[in-house]
């Protein structure tokens, strides 16, 4: 062996050592306590199950693919991205509801869900489906750190919460459920101005979080709205036989998302001295890169697996609904929601964002 091949082979191995201790280095400067989720159906495991709304999925077929083929009040085939997130920080493999009354101290304080399907930003939305708004679903975790505060001491519920991951997804169903549907918020904003009200609305929300010890935030933006399979088939010219995304929606969106980010840099700036790390999440691109095939395989784009596709969701996709074979295909569960595989991938293209909240 020549004294230039030896040279490389040295190099090579040392490189492959490097690259194991920086793992180990990583995996060593992670630390979370807890996984903490609020908002709307992307995240609510099942509290819904427990308040009076039509908006509930706790029945077949949803759940068809989780544990046991369990419907957990999970608005999908099987995990949300919720879930995914929880294991990758080694916390748990499935986030429950706050709601559910048999949990014990052990499982609320490595985390749960507050959120809950239909919900909002806009104090309007939650009162359209008779859903947990997002200031319920605060006065929800200020009852959650009042229990862990009688279990452990309020040294050391802040000491919990200091190293916990919070994510909040809502904003959806403001423009989906609420503006575009009725005219009452259309009567007094413009969608410029309902945008501002919003993100109003959503600061307002994060730092009553914040107030409550809250110092890892993460702030899911809005999808490419127009491609959701419910909103083709309500605003498309000809729903049945094209089923392209509408572009409109969807620039809407991206709006907004753009007019997030900003404003959580401006928190996160304003934050910075007191350690506290507030971080946007998009969901937008890794959409709809599924939706244009740019990065993925799937086969069914702009219709659910469950039904027809093209309406269906919470009620409407019943244990009387036909069923596609196989929801991997899909990348949509019913008209509104992703499947397992979606919500995996979405955790996949914002683990990058998740990893700068929780590395020290």
């Amino acid at each position: 062996m020549t004294a230039k091949m030896l040279f490389f082979l040295l190099l090579f191995v040392a490189s492959k050592a490097l690259a194991r201790e920086l793992i180990d280095v990583k995996a060593e400067s992670i630390s979370v306590s807890a996984v903490l989720f609020f908002g709307d159906s992307t995240a609510d495991s099942g509290n819904n199950n427990y308040i009076t709304t039509p908006f509930r999925s706790n029945f077949s077929p949803y759940g068809r693919d989780f544990v046991n083929q369990t419907s957990t009040g999970r608005f999908t085939n099987g995990r949300l991205a919720n879930d995914f997130i929880a294991k990758y920080v080694g916390i748990k493999d499935y986030v429950p509801p706050y709601l559910d009354p048999t949990l014990s101290i052990e499982e609320l304080m490595s985390g749960v869900s507050f959120a809950s399907a239909g919900s909002g930003f806009d104090p309007l939305t939650p009162k359209i489906s008779n859903v947990i708004s997002l200031s319920d679903q605060l006065e929800n975790f200020k009852e959650y750190r009042a229990k862990l505060e009688a279990a452990i001491g309020k040294d050391r519920t802040k000491e919990h919460f200091n190293n916990a991951l919070f994510l909040v997804c809502a904003g959806t169903n403001d423009f989906v459920v609420n503006y575009f549907t009725i005219p009452i918020r259309r009567r007094s904003y413009t969608i410029p101005s309902y945008m501002d009200f919003l993100l109003q609305e959503s600061r307002k929300f994060l730092q009553g979080l914040l107030d409550q010890g809250a110092r890892r935030i993460g702030v899911v933006g809005l999808p490419p709205m127009g491609c959701l399979p419910a909103v083709i088939t309500l605003y498309a010219d000809n729903p049945i036989t094209k089923r392209d995304c509408i572009s409109k929606f969807s620039f809407i969106a991206r709006d907004y998302n753009q007019k997030l980010a900003i404003e959580l840099r401006s928190m996160q700036l304003h934050l910075q001295p007191f350690g506290t790390r507030i971080a946007y999440l998009d969901v937008y691109g890794p959409v709809e890169d599924m939706i244009l095939g740019r990065k993925y395989d799937f086969e069914e784009v702009s219709s659910g697996c469950c039904g027809t596709g093209m309406l269906e969701a919470s009620f409407m996709c019943n244990s009387r609904s036909s069923v596609c074979a196989d929801a991997a295909k899909y990348v949509f569960w019913d008209s509104m929601h992703p499947t397992e595989r979606s919500y995996d991938l979405l955790f996949q293209a914002v683990r990058p964002a998740i990893d700068a909240l929780i590395t020290n």
